[in-house]
């Protein structure tokens, strides 16, 4: 990465459309000590580019303190006792910083001892990490963001029973403790907002950099009715597909679970079935959308009945992946034919099993996410971003040209010229 190169298809000069560009809020500092280091890696060096980068734009800029640096990152000693308990230690200033804590709540990679054992670091653990951060920043960083891509308790968004609402009380116990902004992506239900009304909580799509690394990945897919459909693998992702589907001009298909009940030997008992509802997708391209893959098991059984369908590819893509069972049976379904590749984002921690698998392809997000963190800190519209509604649109139309020109030329009839060159 030693060229500059910014994926997410901005300008260097004036990102985000304000006019004249905004002030910084201050000099950016990173904790980054709950991320997958080599994606933290990248999201330093893209935003020591984006810097530099408007350095030759605007040479003033070296002038402002702090603005431009080769590494943004503090370093924070989140080390435990060997009882399991833990701690927070700055082992940089922060003092009059813009402060951003990236937060990877899925991160089982780390691992600590406990009573003499090695073991990974639960998501409960992750948060409370978290907290032990923002209580030690609190009294010297200007402001403090909290950006969290996968999140925490995002599951536990609505009551259906007499259980948590642990989503809303984690919002709810983070602004309380000082912080300013809370961002995440691609939130199960963004109306979790409504737990915490007077502050600012933002769910990014990644909708955009999926649809751009599908369609580099697999450059020969046609996106037309015809061809290809977007397929739902339950209700909660609805909305989510709906958006892809109206964005990418597609057909939209839906799985749900209908529940029958038969009264056998004086006991009602509930059976339910996975069924599909949506246009035949015989011969087409599937796109299966979700926000979180967490064994599998979901996307295989909706591949297993797209396929029995006469579905011609199926292509999974989640924001998020965990893989919680392990990734034998989804190796097993790309073996039989079943899937054909599975795309999420590179912002939760992946096992190097997972990352040298042939059927699997990460959607790079690190420069995306050091683009979002200039616009916070120089308080600039997010609208680009919250809405990508055009950029894909624009992105589509040029695939839509490359695949017609590249067909046009297989068939056009070779000539003596063509072979002389």
């Amino acid at each position: 990465m030693d060229h500059l190169a910014f994926p997410a298809d901005q300008s260097v000069k004036n990102l985000f459309g304000d006019e004249p560009p905004l002030e910084s809020y201050g000099p950016i500092a990173l904790i980054t000590e709950q991320m997958e280091p080599a994606f933290a890696e990248r999201v330093n060096h893209q935003l020591c580019l984006r810097r530099h980068a408007m350095l030759k734009e605007q040479p003033d800029l070296e002038f402002v303190p702090g603005y431009v640096r080769n590494e943004y990152r503090k370093r924070c000693d989140l080390s435990r006792f060997s009882s399991g308990e833990g701690k927070a230690v700055l082992l940089d200033s922060v003092r009059g910083h813009d402060l951003f804590i990236l937060t990877d709540v899925l991160n089982c990679g780390a691992t600590y001892r406990r009573y003499g054992t090695e073991v990974s670091i639960a998501p409960d653990e992750h948060f409370q990490d978290l907290a032990r951060i923002v209580l030690s920043a609190r009294d010297s960083a200007t402001r403090i963001n909290v950006i969290m891509p996968y999140l925490y308790e995002g599951r536990r968004y609505h009551r259906k029973g007499r259980e948590s609402l642990d989503c809303a009380m984690m919002l709810r116990q983070l602004f309380q403790l000082g912080i300013d902004n809370f961002i995440t992506f691609d939130a199960r239900d963004a109306r979790v907002a409504n737990a915490v009304p007077r502050y600012n909580f933002e769910s990014f799509p990644t909708s955009y950099q999926t649809i751009r690394t599908l369609l580099d990945k697999i450059q020969d897919l046609v996106i037309d009715r015809d061809h290809m459909m977007i397929v739902s693998p339950d209700e909660s992702s609805i909305s989510r597909c709906i958006f892809y589907a109206s964005s990418m001009k597609l057909p939209l298909g839906i799985f749900y679970l209908r529940h029958d009940f038969k009264l056998i030997d004086g006991k009602t008992v509930r059976s339910s079935t996975r069924t599909y509802l949506g246009d035949s997708p015989e011969g087409k391209d599937i796109l299966i959308v979700s926000d979180l893959l967490d064994s599998g098991n979901e996307f295989i059984a909706c591949a297993n009945a797209l396929k029995a369908r006469g579905a011609k590819r199926v292509i999974c893509a989640a924001s998020f992946a965990q893989f919680t069972e392990g990734i034998a049976p989804m190796r097993q379904a790309w073996e039989n034919g079943v899937v054909e590749r599975v795309f999420t984002t590179d912002m939760t921690y992946r096992s190097p099993e997972l990352l040298s698998s042939p059927w699997y392809t990460s959607i790079p997000m690190a420069d995306d996410l050091a683009l979002l963190i200039m616009a916070l800190n120089h308080d600039a519209s997010l609208s680009r971003l919250l809405a990508p509604a055009e950029r894909i649109a624009a992105l589509v139309k040029r695939h839509t040209t490359r695949v017609g020109a590249r067909k046009s030329l297989d068939h056009r009839q070779i000539s003596f010229s063509d072979l002389r060159s």
